[in-house]
């Protein structure tokens, strides 16, 4: 087990959702490496909390699919599958065209700005070498064509699949090879939307979440 592993302590959060906060970014970062057991006790004496944070911490990273609990061996860094990483990307490749093709009727002057506005914040970011940054202005992109869908519950659907997306978000931006494809897709995407001819703009989505899959399935190919 990693020696880095230490609180980012909030105080305006509670205690289990510090030691998630905390667990999920060792992992999503790989110190904390897939197949690695979660041990309660050794966990909560590196992190100075108690036992029951820890144990509620991990269910948390077993809702997300960052953690698996295995019979007799307990909780573990659950190793990313194809399988897993295939059904989460189909599941949003459906939900982001649709949502797409909703905002290009639906989205407004104010919410296009915002649009152009995150595109520039994303491409600067990936000069940061922060792929925690990169990866959160990214999530803002997508979050701006969610909401101008107008449609709440397609936005919950798809705030429900962001932490089971979230993982092969950042993996695809570990790498910076990926970058001037991802400036480029953003790119035809608000074209796209500007434009609010929707057939371009779900073809620019699919060809975005596609080329994100790809990656990752190498990824996981060299994983095992």
């Amino acid at each position: 087990m990693t020696d880095d592993l230490t609180l980012n302590m909030d105080a305006y959060l509670p205690l289990r959702d510090v030691v998630f906060n905390t667990l999920r970014e060792a992992i999503l970062k790989g110190d904390l490496k897939p197949g690695e057991r979660l041990m309660e006790l050794q966990l909560a004496s590196k992190l100075g909390v108690s036992r029951t944070p820890i144990r509620e911490a991990i269910r948390m990273l077993e809702q997300e699919g960052l953690a698996v609990t295995m019979p007799r061996r307990g909780a573990e860094v659950a190793k990313m599958t194809l399988k897993d990483m295939e059904d989460v990307l189909e599941i949003r490749d459906a939900l982001d065209e649709l949502a797409v093709r909703l905002a290009c009727g639906k989205i407004s002057e104010e919410q296009l700005g915002q649009l152009v506005e995150v595109k520039e914040e994303f491409e600067a970011s990936t000069k940061s070498k922060d792929v925690k940054k990169i990866a959160e202005a990214d999530v803002r992109f997508h979050d701006i064509i969610y909401e101008a869908t107008g449609n709440p519950k397609l936005v919950t659907l798809l705030n429900n699949l962001r932490e089971q997306v979230y993982r092969y978000r950042v993996e695809y931006v570990k790498d910076p090879l990926n970058y001037p494809t991802l400036i480029a897709e953003h790119e035809a995407i608000v074209d796209a939307v500007k434009a609010r001819d929707a057939k371009r703009a779900v073809q620019a989505m699919h060809e975005h979440v596609e080329n994100q899959a790809l990656a990752v399935k190498a990824v996981i190919q060299q994983q095992d």
